[in-house]
């Protein structure tokens, strides 16, 4: 079976960075939904510093359910996002890793920071063509943010030393895919 043909995408002149899912809940490894994730956390607070430095706009995602009928389908596929109840720890962010007072807080119910947040709509009126990505978990919530901000026309890149996944192996294989098909891959050594 042969590959598709997959041509390299140059970054625009205007980027964001998403970084997803960077709370407490996903990389906490007391968290049912966490994992020990120390090396994805020092690259994280690295990104930052080199998005804040170019001041580039920043925006995080926490996932939050405010009551029983938010993603009820996907909450009882995955009963372990139940913990994700508002002024939670688990919903939070830690104090290295956490937002500014100027950077934005993406609310999300669903795997992608795009369905049903407006995030889409406030890249728009920034001007943003780019869209980098980091965060957990590479084969959930950065696999669909990435497909969704493809489809939303946003040129895409993954930094593949900042996103991770509890399974190894799922990691790597979404990533390929989505650099075949959906996004460029790109190293935080590579964005200095």
């Amino acid at each position: 079976m042969s590959l598709l043909a997959s041509a390299k995408l140059a970054s625009g002149n205007s980027p964001a960075l998403v970084v997803v899912d960077m709370c407490n809940g996903f990389i906490d490894p007391r968290s049912p939904l966490g994992f020990s994730c120390e090396d994805l956390v020092n690259a994280n607070i690295e990104l930052l510093k080199i998005f804040r430095k170019k001041q580039v706009p920043i925006f995080f995602t926490t996932t939050i359910y405010r009551d029983d009928q938010e993603a009820s389908v996907f909450r009882q596929k995955l009963p372990d996002l139940n913990i994700l109840l508002p002024d939670t720890h688990w919903v939070g962010f830690r104090e290295n890793l956490s937002p500014t007072n100027s950077e934005m807080v993406i609310e999300k119910k669903h795997a992608s920071a795009f369905f049903m947040t407006g995030l889409a709509d406030q890249l728009y009126r920034l001007g943003i063509d780019t869209v980098y990505i980091s965060g957990v978990t590479t084969s959930g919530c950065v696999r669909a943010t990435a497909l969704d901000s493809l489809q939303h026309n946003f040129l895409t890149f993954i930094v593949k030393d900042c996103v991770g996944d509890r399974d190894i192996d799922a990691h790597h294989n979404n990533l390929r895919d989505l650099e075949l098909k959906y996004a460029e891959l790109v190293s935080l050594a590579e964005l200095n």
